[in-house]
């Protein structure tokens, strides 16, 4: 354990997040999500686990640590509902509400069509499946900058 450090995130994922650069792509997925498969075509190569948890809490934990980038509107996605894209499932909606918490201001993700979202999560940096069990629980967030102290 480490203080100010959240609990609910391991050694790799913390190694991980700190090795991400400015604009590399963090992959959260749900149990469904083809994570291992799509983790080996990664820059990491191996799939992350944060499976006791749901995409929501492992997603307040990320971001307790993640900054997300500001120069671009892609900073986070979601997978859109096939035949829906406009449709924003409960998970989806919690997962928003702690990316606006995070930030401080409403900032909405931007949805991803299914195969678009699988072919961006092959390029990311890092693949981390959840224990979420609710469908379209599949989010990339795109990582920051933190600024020098002045």
């Amino acid at each position: 354990m480490l203080k100010g450090i959240d609990n609910r995130l391991n050694a790799e994922v913390l190694a991980t997040l700190r090795a991400m650069g400015h604009g590399d792509v963090l992959i959260v997925a749900d149990t469904n999500f083809p994570s291992d498969s799509v983790a080996r075509a990664t820059v990491t190569g191996k799939l992350l686990r944060m499976e006791n948890l749901t995409c929501a809490e492992a997603v307040s934990a990320i971001l307790s640590v993640l900054p997300l980038d500001t120069f671009v509107d892609d900073f986070a996605g979601r997978m859109e509902v096939v035949g829906k894209p406009d449709a924003i499932p409960p998970v989806q909606a919690e997962v928003q509400a702690e990316i606006d918490r995070a930030e401080g201001r409403p900032r909405p993700m931007v949805g991803v069509e299914r195969f678009a979202f699988y072919d961006l999560a092959r390029q990311s940096y890092a693949v981390i499946q959840t224990g979420e069990r609710r469908f379209y629980g599949c989010f990339m967030f795109r990582k920051g900058v933190i600024p020098p102290e002045e």
